[in-house]
């Protein structure tokens, strides 16, 4: 007869059962990690090869040096290449996202796009080569850089840029979208999250959809003045062409009804004031020369001219501030933004093509009540010296006093004998504080290597004008009194009393209480305060050098 275990004996057999399965089980698992660290060895040893044998040419060693660097920042582990998850769609939203390159401004071809396509159809739905797992990502780490701080280098596309360009890695970002697994979302804030740079985009594929359609754009021939009421041979031409420009504006005055009369009637006087308010032109409704070159810009012309300013907004530092003065030198304007609204605009005047005023930011900081005006040497020898010379009289009639350059006194003027002075200039000029003073009553004062600064003027006629480029560089200040104003942070001039100040005719520097950023840009597309997309000339050539640059 068998002997029954007893009950120590099932107990001592179960538990040693147990342990041997755990052993069994821990054995298997390490099995199984070594075997997964075997394989992802054997991943990242065959990346790595594979990197290592892409070829280095002049056009990709820029961004192959990023993707080995993104690769050994996650020890050549590959993303999708070997998953076990299925790839597809993390991998079409990547290619979806660097096919919108375009709808940026930027060329799809400068991101492989056309071989990435070829690759995934190649590969199939359920797969991923190493082939464009790599080339997915290099192409991804560009536009990211592209997307976030520019594709261009803006010293080098715009040499008069000053504006310091963000610095930005995407090998980290990337990294870090991957970790995180929110890739998508880290994808979607690259570029600039502002209402601007997205109604710019919105335009950008108005215009291109409007070019997509080969209308035919004819170019209305430049005349004389056409004045509202009148009867002129361009109307038509100038109705069709505000009709045509209404499939890229949000704007009802721009639905005009068509007529073939060559009568200026009042409903195209109101769309070609609303045009011109658009272009930077003075909105009287006169159709000048101005306003026809604006109306003869070609749809390509304008998709260039949006490109090239969607690629100055990415330049831009991401955070202006919450109260900040934005100077736009190619629209002529100024705004005072605060808490992301435009509390003041103005117009301004700017430096002549050949004294062009150059983008730069700084922080305003002092406001000079009454200021003395000290002559720019060029400005001396090429502009007043030769009035002096034709009228002897000029400096004293308009308050300049003449000093010497050596120990700084003062010469009497009518003891000089102008016409002699050949071939530089030799003393020192300073005009007096009133009413003939350059710089008018007032100025606004922020560090820059360029001698720039904002300032009243006594020549307010000269804000009427189209193109308003008369200065030497400094801008002139349709409303400096309304700035001043923003200037000081309780909007009350902190109880100094500026007209008392002014009337006293004594020079006065005022210390602002908090220093206000000031960024002096060059854009011919922007937004306004109501959101509209507005055009102006490029005065200074400055798209056409950055155009010619990044060869777009």
């Amino acid at each position: 007869m068998k002997k029954i275990p007893s009950f120590q004996q099932l107990r001592f057999s179960s538990e040693l059962t147990c342990k041997v399965l755990l052993c069994l089980l821990s054995a298997l698992g390490l099995l199984l990690i070594t075997s997964s660290n075997r394989v992802a060895q054997a991943d990242a040893l065959a990346l790595h090869e594979k990197l290592a044998h892409i070829s280095i040419t002049t056009t990709n060693e820029t961004s192959l040096t990023r993707l080995k660097r993104f690769y050994a920042k996650r020890d050549y582990q590959p993303i999708w290449w070997q998953s076990n998850s299925s790839p597809g769609n993390a991998l079409d939203s990547v290619l979806s996202f660097i096919a919108s390159a375009q709808q940026h401004g930027l060329d799809n071809q400068d991101y492989a796009l056309d071989k990435l396509f070829q690759l995934q159809k190649r590969d199939g739905v359920d797969s991923v080569s190493l082939e464009l797992e790599l080339a997915t990502v290099q192409s991804l780490l560009m536009l990211a850089k592209d997307l976030r701080s520019g594709r261009l280098l803006a010293s080098r596309a715009d040499p008069d840029w000053h504006i310091q360009q963000q610095q930005f890695d995407p090998v980290d970002y990337l990294n870090e979208a991957i970790r995180t697994n929110q890739l998508v979302r880290f994808l979607n804030e690259l570029p600039p999250q502002t209402l601007h740079y997205q109604l710019l985009k919105n335009a950008l594929a108005k215009y291109r959809d409007f070019e997509a359609q080969q209308q035919a754009w004819f170019q209305i021939p430049v005349s004389t003045a056409i004045h509202p009421k009148a009867l002129h041979k361009s109307i038509p031409l100038v109705r069709k062409r505000i009709m045509q420009l209404n499939n890229t504006q949000n704007d009802p005055k721009y639905g005009i009804v068509k007529a073939e009369n060559e009568r200026y009637d009042s409903r195209l006087v109101e769309a070609v004031k609303q045009f011109q308010e658009q272009h930077g032109l003075n909105p009287d409704g006169v159709i000048g020369r101005q306003t026809i070159i604006a109306l003869n810009k070609t749809p390509k012309q304008r998709i260039q001219q949006l490109r090239a300013n969607m690629e100055r907004l990415r330049w831009m530092p991401r955070d202006l501030g919450e109260r900040y003065i934005m100077v736009n030198i190619a629209g002529f304007y100024l705004s005072a933004i605060e808490g992301g609204e435009h509390v003041l605009e103005m117009r301004i005047i700017v430096g002549r093509d050949y004294r062009s005023t150059p983008s730069f930011d700084s922080q305003l900081s002092q406001i000079v009540l009454n200021p003395y005006w000290n002559v720019p040497y060029s400005i001396a020898l090429k502009d007043l010296l030769p009035k002096q010379q034709q009228d002897p009289t000029y400096f004293a009639s308009q308050g300049i006093k003449v000093f010497s350059k050596h120990d700084n006194s003062p010469i009497n003027p009518e003891s000089i004998n102008w016409n002699s002075i050949k071939g530089g200039f030799p003393y020192v000029l300073r005009q007096n504080p009133g009413k003939k003073n350059a710089l008018g009553y007032i100025k606004f004062l922020f560090s820059n290597p360029f001698s720039i600064y904002l300032h009243d003027t006594p020549s307010k006629q000269l804000f009427q004008k189209d193109v308003r480029t008369f200065s030497s560089g400094c801008i002139r200040l349709e409303k400096p009194w309304e700035l001043a104003k923003f200037a000081f942070l309780d909007g009350n001039n902190s109880g100094i009393n500026l007209t008392e100040k002014i009337n006293s005719g004594e020079t006065i520097t005022i210390n602002l209480p908090k220093r206000v950023p000031i960024y002096l840009t060059y854009l011919t597309a922007w937004v306004d305060d109501q959101d509209h997309i507005h055009f102006a000339e490029d005065v200074y050539g400055r798209d056409k050098r950055l155009l010619e640059y990044a060869r777009w």
